[in-house]
């Protein structure tokens, strides 16, 4: 689970608390990866932990953002959970169908540009509040075999919401719908920029659909 700018991993941790409470998911180790501290121009060029420098909060979902896009940032951060797609597949011998690539708001975003280009076929991708990344270049950067072609991507939104506009949501949805892909965009109404708990339910729903529980 990715989280998002100014954020770390920790600040997820209660999902994978509240799963496993309700003993949901028991065959499932929940990873929080931590983004870097790097220098982030909209908040004045003050380092803070973020997956991608952010330069403006015009149409971050636009083809041609305003100031452009830290292409450089991004592509640090899709190696580095491409990485932890081989440390969890090769090395812990996980399946990776049986691997899920995720996050809130930007966390959100990166999953769905690392899931999309992923060389090895997932179980699942999920974005809470998020948007495309590198609209106009992203079916350039997908593997020619394309193994995530099928795999089932889950995003919710807030139609509240004042950071992540819910219209960049919902455009990320349909033009990723457009260009072949399976989106099942949930919208929350009177969401701002957070989750709340239908949005984790629904997504619990998602999870238990594509992680069923392993025979024997």
């Amino acid at each position: 689970m990715m989280h998002g700018l100014g954020d770390t991993g920790a600040g997820w941790v209660n999902l994978a608390e509240n799963f496993r409470r309700r003993r949901k998911f028991e065959e499932v180790a929940f990873v929080f990866p931590n983004a870097p501290t790097i220098p982030i121009t909209i908040n004045g060029g003050m380092s803070m932990p973020g997956w991608y420098d952010i330069k403006s909060f015009g149409d971050l979902a636009a083809k041609e953002v305003e100031g452009g896009e830290d292409e450089v940032g991004i592509v640090r951060s899709q190696q580095y959970l491409h990485s932890l797609i081989r440390a969890e597949g090769v090395e812990k011998g996980i399946s990776s169908n049986r691997i899920v690539l995720g996050g809130f708001s930007q966390g959100g975003s990166i999953s769905i540009l690392s899931g999309l280009t992923s060389p090895v076929q997932l179980g699942g991708i999920f974005a809470l509040s998020s948007y495309l990344l590198l609209r106009g270049k992203i079916r350039d950067m997908v593997p020619t075999e394309n193994s995530n072609k099928e795999t089932p991507i889950f995003m919710g939104h807030g139609d509240a919401d004042p950071l992540v506009k819910y219209e960049w949501g919902k455009m990320t949805a349909e033009n990723l719908k457009e260009w072949g892909w399976n989106v099942d965009f949930r919208t929350y109404h009177n969401l701002a920029h957070s989750a709340n708990p239908q949005e984790i339910d629904d997504l619990e729903t998602y999870l238990a659909r594509i992680l069923p529980p392993i025979d024997g």
